[in-house]
């Protein structure tokens, strides 16, 4: 009988779990080191001198702060649901047969996410100055919704892929027409796929800085903004603590997106 073959893990090279370590450590070791300082009650953010929750409360007690938070949340929040419905209607079009010159729209559509976001950044603003569009919320929330439309798009397009293709016919041959069986059928099993682009989008939104800093207008500051306007003066552990908040934020967002993408039913 022959001997069973078996491949070393990757983790048997030479060098290679000193790199992942090195990597991992360069990644997330500065995150670690923000939240830790987050809790230091000294004002100068690198010297600790004893924990405090007190730059938590003044970052609530701001109200700047929280105006720049609900201008993210308005832009978050509107960005996301259009983007959604327009992820939808583009996978459910592109799904539903095949077509000359469908796999270019398919690259078209992912195509922002390999743009580096500075020359998004900077052909929206000249859109929008083209066009005599005055910056403000609203170009903030046009910009936002066009960048999120991939991040929601992906996610609905994988799960209509992985869907089975004869429980629509199967549908049909029990005479359901096609708003009955997208109502019934299609969106319960597509709703995972809907949620998790919805998430992921909100989420891509909320943390945008680069083309918001371009297209932001006044009284459209949101946080990421904000933010780097504290730390153009010096970084504060209220600027780490409003940092470590929103990378709560963002986990939670990301994590919800993930298991719901890996829901079945």
């Amino acid at each position: 009988m022959m001997a069973k073959r078996t491949r070393n893990p990757l983790w048997r090279f030479t060098g290679v779990p000193q790199g992942a370590a090195f990597f991992f450590a360069y990644l997330y070791l500065p995150i670690f080191v923000l939240i830790f300082f987050s809790f230091n009650e000294n004002r100068q953010a690198t010297i600790w001198t004893g924990f405090s929750l007190d730059w938590y409360g003044e970052v609530l007690r701001n109200d700047d702060i929280l105006a720049a938070a609900g201008n993210s949340l308005i832009v978050a929040t509107t960005a996301t649901l259009i983007a959604t419905f327009a992820a939808l209607v583009a996978a459910l079009g592109m799904a539903r047969s095949r077509f000359r010159g469908q796999d270019a729209v398919n690259a078209v559509i992912a195509f922002p996410l390999i743009i580096p976001e500075i020359v998004t950044a900077v052909a929206t603003l000249l859109f929008f100055v083209i066009v005599g569009i005055q910056l403000g919320l609203t170009t903030v929330i046009i910009a936002h919704t066009v960048f999120c439309i991939p991040f929601a798009y992906l996610p609905i397009r994988a799960r209509l892929e992985g869907m089975d293709k004869a429980i629509p016919e199967a549908a049909a041959d029990l005479y359901a027409n096609e708003v009955q069986t997208f109502r019934r059928i299609t969106l319960p099993l597509l709703w995972p796929g809907i949620l998790s682009g919805a998430m992921l989008s909100f989420i891509i939104s909320l943390d945008t800085f680069t083309i918001t800093y371009f297209v932001a207008g006044p009284g459209a500051t949101t946080l990421p903004v904000y933010i780097f306007g504290m730390i153009r003066i010096g970084i504060t552990p209220e600027v780490n603590a409003i940092s470590a908040l929103m990378l709560v934020v963002s986990i939670l967002f990301v994590s919800l997106s993930f298991a719901v993408g890996r829901m079945r039913r």
